[in-house]
């Protein structure tokens, strides 16, 4: 059997319901508990007016269920928004956007992430996590090296080919992409291995200009010119993107470690 509705033809108040009833939005509406009550049109006037036109209620179960063999389970239209929740989501199947989708909270993907189109990122750098020795000194900006341990550490001597990385997050830059990511390990820090990034570096010897290549030098933790090129090789970190004329500061490098 089917019915077919007049969309211009108003349905009688539900007799819980009467046209001069109010709903107070403040306030939660009890559960059904009886079948019979389970769906209640709700026709409002005043404060909260026309804002419920349809309230479900489970105590266990689904509040709202739909279906259709051949065509649109549930459709939903609205002047701001089609709907809104207040709480999680959940889809069995496939979900299809036609439009932009924005996320304020995280992002958690099991699966493969297809893109057809550009990934556009905030950050500056792409850094992996790393076991850090002596954490308390790794500040973001400082020169790392690799450690017998299998981690990095600070480093410490000029020309080391062990150079691993800048810890990322100094300045106003920030890493774009982290691998590596294990929340249930502590002593862990992010490692920028490519990109922009704020680097500690020692111009106490000699100046630097942008575009000089720089290498780790006898000040824990600090980049320096590298002006042997012999040494230089296999313990560049990359290059100045700003320059230092004198004493200790914080520059942006591009980290290209060769």
């Amino acid at each position: 059997m089917s019915l077919l509705l007049d969309p211009n033809k108003k349905f009688p108040q539900h007799e819980d319901h009467k046209a001069s009833d109010s709903v107070d939005p403040n306030k939660k509406l009890a559960h059904v508990t009886s079948p019979s009550g389970a769906a209640k049109v709700i026709r409002t006037e005043g404060e909260f007016g026309d804002k419920v036109a349809l309230a479900c209620f489970s105590v266990s179960n689904f509040g709202i269920f739909s279906s259709s063999e051949k065509g649109v389970g549930l459709f939903v239209e609205g002047g701001q928004l089609a709907a809104q929740f207040n709480g999680g989501i959940e889809v069995t199947g496939n979900c299809n956007i036609t439009g932009s989708l924005q996320s304020t909270g995280n992002y958690a993907c099991n699966g493969d992430l297809v893109v057809g189109g550009d990934i556009q990122l905030s950050g500056q750098d792409y850094a992996e996590d790393f076991d850090i020795v002596d954490i308390e000194t790794a500040h973001p900006g400082t020169v790392m090296v690799l450690d017998e341990s299998g981690g990095v550490k600070v480093s410490d001597r000029p020309y080391d080919k062990r150079v691993a990385g800048v810890v990322s997050g100094a300045g106003d830059y920030k890493p774009a992409v982290i691998l590596g990511r294990q929340s249930c390990r502590k002593n862990r820090l992010p490692l920028a291995l490519m990109g922009k990034v704020y680097c500690r570096v020692d111009a106490s010897e000699t100046p630097i200009v942008v575009g000089d290549l720089l290498t780790t030098s006898s000040t824990p933790g600090y980049a320096m010119k590298a002006t042997n090129p012999l040494e230089a090789f296999g313990a560049v970190i990359g290059k100045a993107l700003k320059p230092l004329a004198s004493g200790r500061g914080l520059v942006p490098i591009l980290v290209a470690l060769q």
